[in-house]
């Protein structure tokens, strides 16, 4: 059996018998070095080589993007993973017209990883159908899935549809972990090293600022009272500078900025790092909130930084959901959870880093056995047989 992953450029031991060595996917979708799946395709075609399969990526050659195979030629692959956030993920013509036609229905998928495939939902300022961006209606995304495919996945472990399977997509990937310490004690004393003057920030996010303005500004509210034994802060992404003029003339919020509040905390504002830095970047600093935008947060949806940002060498506070964070990270999930208190809970660390560090080491190991790619690749393979 063969697997393929379609785009447009812009598992474990137990699965592995159920399998012969050679299946080969087709995946579909839409990359760019600075944001979205990348990491988490880039991983699949890692990770397939590794237990014998095959993973490519359905599009022309993507010359900052070496390291991911592709091709335009569907014939041969066993699965078509259509990897979905936005209408431009699906390729144009006639590059549609050649996929569709040349393989059958029931052998694609649909990743949905934006909760299109539900009703409209809108949370705060956030929502699943972007008419005013995209022009395309609720029910034109629903029966667009349905006309490719009659298995629709979400990468959530709650779908509110009883027709979509779960499936979270993302994973861990222990082998990018920066620093894989040996023990608490050790991980505290390098983070905590020269009072963390070795590190350049004391917080620093990366994402761009898309419907986590609210979230981003009680953060930085919360922890002002200490700022300065904190050190700098750096927002690493697009649109952080200012609220972009497209936005403005939709009537779109939630892609707001305060310069005051940046100037008065001395926010360092940058545009992206490509997404093989992403962990040597967020080592930089001491802190790192974990933030996913308030759809996500309510259809309980999880993109590829909950998983990632564990592989970097610092402390992740995480900004999400009880009940998801302890699905995702098991009991270490409470203890780096500041609750309300960002200031507070970031004082204690640097009081006494040793305890948050065990909660971090808890968590990859945690994440390693259940969410690493392995068990995700052999998940995906089952969802397919």
């Amino acid at each position: 059996m063969r697997l393929l992953f379609v785009t447009r450029l812009g598992g474990s031991p137990q699965y592995q018998m159920r399998w012969r060595s050679d299946v080969r996917l087709l995946m579909v979708s839409r990359l760019n070095p600075y944001s979205r799946p990348t990491r988490t395709i880039a991983s699949y075609v890692e990770v397939g080589r590794r237990l014998g399969h095959e993973a490519v990526l359905f599009g022309e050659p993507l010359p900052d993007l070496p390291s991911i195979p592709t091709t335009v030629d569907p014939a041969g692959f066993d699965a078509v993973v259509f990897v979905v956030y936005e209408s431009n993920d699906f390729p144009d013509l006639p590059y549609l017209a050649r996929l569709l036609d040349g393989t059958d229905r029931d052998r694609r998928v649909v990743i949905d990883c934006s909760g299109r495939y539900n009703a409209t939902v809108r949370v705060d300022h956030d929502f699943n159908h972007l008419e005013k961006l995209e022009g395309h209606q609720g029910w034109e995304w629903i029966e667009g899935f349905e006309a490719v495919s009659g298995r629709i996945l979400q990468p959530t472990p709650t779908p509110q549809r009883d027709d979509v399977t779960p499936f979270l997509f993302h994973a861990y990937d222990p082998r990018h972990v920066a620093r894989p310490y040996g023990s608490p004690a050790e991980a505290a004393e390098v983070w905590n090293a020269a009072n963390g003057s070795a590190k350049p920030y004391g917080v620093a996010y990366l994402g761009n600022n898309w419907q986590r303005w609210s979230q981003v500004r009680q953060f930085l509210v919360g922890i002002e009272p200490i700022r300065d034994r904190l050190g700098p802060i750096c927002l690493n992404g697009w649109d952080w500078d200012r609220r972009p003029e497209w936005a403005a003339q939709l009537g779109i919020a939630g892609i707001d900025v305060d310069p005051e509040l940046l100037t008065r905390l001395g926010v360092e504002v940058r545009w992206g790092v490509p997404f093989d830095e992403f962990t040597d970047f967020l080592g930089q600093a001491r802190f790192v909130p974990v933030f996913q935008r308030p759809l996500y947060n309510h259809l309980r949806l999880v993109s590829n930084r909950v998983f990632e940002t564990f592989c970097a060498d610092t402390i992740p506070l995480l900004f999400l959901p009880a009940d998801l964070a302890a699905a995702l990270y098991g009991d270490a999930a409470a203890d780096l959870t500041p609750d309300g208190d960002p200031a507070g809970f970031c004082e204690k660390v640097m009081a006494d880093p040793v305890p948050y560090w065990a909660a971090v080491l808890a968590a990859r190991e945690h994440l390693a056995q259940e969410h690493s790619f392995e068990r995700r690749f052999g998940q995906l393979l089952d969802i397919l047989a």
